[in-house]
């Protein structure tokens, strides 16, 4: 229940952060007394004016240049003052997304983690915008940059796997310290850190992969929410401050809407706001078919991750962690569809390797049912147990020291010592008078 309550916790506010930290083309709050002409995704200003304007925007909201403006302050209205009822209200002007702007420095501690996420950014900006360019479609774009990404973590994903899955192998001669040594946690916990060594683990191996997952899945975020809505993209097709695909141009040039075409027409969605295939009649709840895709990938993933077991208290933590799918569908009411995409796909891949490395795990049986191709079945990679390593004796005089230290850890847990030396006579009580 620990570990589930950390894992909302950090989700919760990874999501918080979502909006204030990473490089944002935020909302103009001011309005200019003159209108001004969109820049094209070229960086190359426009001549003519805007020709169209995002639905409820106003033309009097300049579009301005990097870095980012200091925010208007909204006036405060004058309690002292009786408003007239009969007068008609000031319009204000609708605030329209901005050029994409990256963050830069200043006293807040948030702009430094925003000012350190831009060279992330930019390279999967770039990454997401080539693909755009050679595909034409958003959502290919992002499919051929998350596989592109799982590709490159090949090595590290592997190694978190095989370390997780030898952790299971070694699982009865772990039960078996803790069961000799219990209510000794110092000499249990030596002993298990000498069997990780005697059989090649590192039980830190395993967190690598999921500090970098986590820290893509920010910035992809930003690429798909932020990168998809601006209107000028030119500032971040750059590359070590060399200018990048110049020939890309929007596909609406001269207005204020997304240069880049966030429709997937092939799902019939925008990928960078959130799609509710339908609402829950009762609570208002809206649901995404791609979120609910998404949710079960991770359940098959965790099932598979897990071993067989007949241990009641290891079976309930399993179970709890079966429940941390369910919070992919909460997300799916305000995060963005492409986001889902990239999870799907990410999470897909990672089954196959999944597969490759410890086959099926708990998976099956299935409501009690065990398919024929998984009865017996036996991954294609699967990694080999070390053995357990015995110092040598190179003197004489530490041959009894190391004749201690040669024995396994499952030996040591058990119990096991040398016999007793026979005596040459029997006792006293035991002779014949």
């Amino acid at each position: 229940m620990r570990l589930l309550l950390i894992a909302i916790l950090g989700l919760l506010t990874l999501v918080a952060m979502f909006g204030a930290v990473l490089p944002v083309g935020a909302e103009t709050p001011g309005a200019s007394a003159a209108p001004s002409a969109a820049p094209v995704a070229t960086g190359t200003p426009a001549a003519t004016p805007l020709a169209s304007l995002p639905a409820g925007a106003s033309s009097a909201v300049e579009q301005p240049a990097c870095p980012l403006p200091v925010p208007t302050p909204v006036p405060t209205p004058d309690p002292n003052v009786t408003p007239n009822p009969s007068a008609s209200p000031t319009p204000v002007p609708t605030p329209v997304p901005h050029a994409l702007c990256p963050a830069t420095l200043s006293g807040n501690p948030a702009d430094l983690l925003a000012y350190l996420f831009n060279p992330i950014f930019q390279t999967l900006f770039l990454g997401l915008t080539t693909g755009y360019q050679l595909f034409g479609d958003i959502g290919l774009a992002i499919i051929a940059l998350t596989l592109l990404l799982k590709t490159i973590l090949i090595p590290v994903t592997r190694a978190q796997m095989v370390s997780q899955r030898r952790m299971q192998m070694i699982q009865p001669e772990i039960k078996a310290i803790q069961a000799k040594y219990k209510g000794n946690r110092n000499k249990v916990s030596e002993e298990t850190m000498r069997l990780y060594r005697e059989r090649g683990i590192n039980p830190a191996s395993g967190c690598l992969p999921s500090i970098l997952q986590l820290g893509l899945l920010i910035p992809i975020y930003s690429v798909i929410n932020t990168g998809l809505a601006a209107p000028d993209i030119s500032s971040a097709l750059q590359f070590m401050g060399f200018p990048v695909l110049q020939g890309l141009t929007c596909h609406m040039p001269g207005t204020l809407q997304p240069c880049i075409n966030p429709f997937i027409a092939w799902l019939g969605i925008d990928a960078h706001v959130a799609q509710h295939s339908f609402t829950l009649p009762v609570i208002g709840f809206g649901v995404s078919i791609l979120a609910v895709i998404a949710a079960g990938l991770q359940l098959i993933q965790t099932r598979m991750a897990q071993p067989r077991t007949s241990d009641p208290q290891q079976t309930s933590q399993q179970r709890i962690f079966l429940l941390l799918p369910i919070f992919s569908i909460i997300y799916g009411a305000f995060l963005p569809a492409g986001l889902f995409i990239y999870w799907i796909v990410f999470t897909g891949y990672s089954i196959v390797q999944q597969y490759l490395i410890a086959g099926w795990g708990s998976l099956f049986p299935l409501f009690g049912w065990t398919p024929r191709f998984a009865i017996d079945h036996q991954p294609r990679f699967p990694p080999q147990p070390k053995p357990p390593t015995s110092p040598s004796a190179d003197s004489g005089g530490s041959m009894r020291r190391d004749e201690q230290d040669s024995r396994t850890a499952s030996d040591r847990a058990a119990g096991t010592i040398k016999p007793a030396r026979q005596r040459g006579r029997t006792s006293r009580r035991g002779r014949r008078r």
